[in-house]
């Protein structure tokens, strides 16, 4: 096993076709990370010629210190049954590391727990430091321990039908419901930070500055890594839907009017008002929007990733207003059928804790994605390898307290 020389390119393919690949492995995402004060280097091993495996070294600089972190995210990438190819992966990665001042070596590799029991076991043998297996969104991670993924290698059916039932109806409902989702293009990143920003501030979190969106779309998308998407609300063609909608409705309740006035009619009347009320209610809003937005009116967006046959679901936001159409639904089926036509079998949501108690800030994460279909990705978590262990320990202790005092100052300002 021996160290190899390969270009961006090459590390790319070799990630996008490897099992273990992962995008946050990709020389691109690593683009992205500069804005926020991470450079990167890149490692590479082979046997005969042939890669074996790689990985990307973020690293950052530990503020007022001479020394920095080095962060293999969602890496090494490579077969974790064979220890000679993650033996010299370790190697180089220490002797660039040393190169950077780097206190310690951190990985979380994209291996499920459930294939994982060798890795572990090459790991630790290696001396890394295994992090333990606590909920997937613990603050004792970078990235989520666990992940929802929907499998999409299917046709539409069958992929509406791995659906829970309520969440099927809602997809079959918005479908029908007059959006229309695009693939937009970069000009379409400060619709899509605004609806950001609405998102935010309803949900209570900070956004980021239309810039850091550039910044991914930029890097990624040339390789169709990137996809931005917007869900459109148009009143023209759903007014006309609803008022022929309407026309039926009445012609179907005039003919019931006709009929016997027994039980079963009165229901059946009773029903046909009950969508006659709805639909004039739509109708109205529509009238609305047509005078405020006559071409129509953006109510939701995300950004979607690629790495291989992986595509991620990052960044959802949505409008306040219009919510009843769905647009989140909408958008989350198309964007699902668009990353199948790009040869993606599976989707990621991203992180989550399995199945948190009602009272958890993580339960409403939780019921939205496990309705689309989704398995629990659980990863075999994070490792350190401790190359200078007085510091090491200083900012483990250190850690920990500054993020249960973040915790406390939060609650307070809720509070307030």
């Amino acid at each position: 096993m021996e160290k190899m020389n390969i270009t961006n390119q090459d590390h790319d393919a070799f990630v996008k076709n490897h099992p273990n690949g992962d995008l946050l492995q990709l020389t691109k995402w690593a683009e992205t990370k500069q804005l926020t004060g991470w450079y990167s280097k890149r490692i590479a091993v082979g046997e005969n010629g042939e890669v074996k495996g790689v990985g990307q070294l973020l690293f950052k600089k530990v503020p007022k210190l001479p020394f920095t972190l080095c962060y293999v995210s969602r890496g090494f990438v490579t077969d974790y049954n064979d220890k000679l190819a993650l033996e010299a992966l370790l190697e180089y990665a220490i002797q660039v590391a040393k190169q950077e001042k780097a206190y310690a070596i951190k990985i979380d590799p994209d291996v499920e727990v459930e294939n994982g029991t060798t890795a572990l076991k090459h790991l630790k043998e290696l001396g890394f430091k295994h992090k333990g297996f606590k909920e997937g969104l613990s603050k004792d991670y970078i990235q989520p321990r666990m992940t929802m993924i929907t499998p999409i290698d299917k046709d539409d059916e069958s992929l509406i039908q791995s659906f829970e039932r309520r969440n099927r109806s809602k997809v079959r409902l918005a479908l029908k419901r007059g959006t229309t989702v695009e693939r937009a293009g970069r000009d379409g990143l400060e619709t899509f930070a605004n609806l950001m920003k609405i998102t935010g501030e309803r949900d209570g979190f900070l956004t980021r500055d239309i810039s850091y969106f550039q910044n991914i779309y930029d890097a990624l998308h040339e390789d169709g890594d990137a996809e931005l998407f917007l869900v459109k609300l148009e009143p023209k063609p759903v007014l006309t839907d609803l008022r022929a909608e309407m026309i039926q409705l009445e012609q179907e309740r005039a003919k019931l009017l006709e009929k016997k006035q027994d039980k079963k009619t009165l229901n059946k009347i009773n029903d046909v008002d009950n969508k006659v009320e709805k639909t004039q209610a739509l109708i109205q809003d529509m009238e609305t929007l047509e005078q405020k937005h006559p071409d129509g009116m953006y109510l939701s967006g995300a950004l979607l990733m690629f790495a291989g046959d992986k595509s991620y679901y990052l960044y959802g936001a949505s409008s306040n207003e219009y919510r009843d159409f769905l647009p989140n639904h909408h958008m989350q089926f198309a964007m699902m059928q668009y990353a199948r036509q790009q040869g993606a079998k599976t989707y990621d949501f991203g992180g989550t804790d399995n199945d948190p108690d009602k009272d958890s800030s993580h339960y409403g994460l939780w019921t939205f994605k496990k309705v689309w279909g989704t398995y629990l990705s659980e990863k075999i978590g994070e490792f350190d390898y401790v190359l200078n262990k007085p510091l090491y320990q200083v900012i483990e202790n250190v850690k920990p307290k500054l993020t249960k005092a973040k915790i406390t100052v939060s609650k307070k300002i809720k509070r307030k």
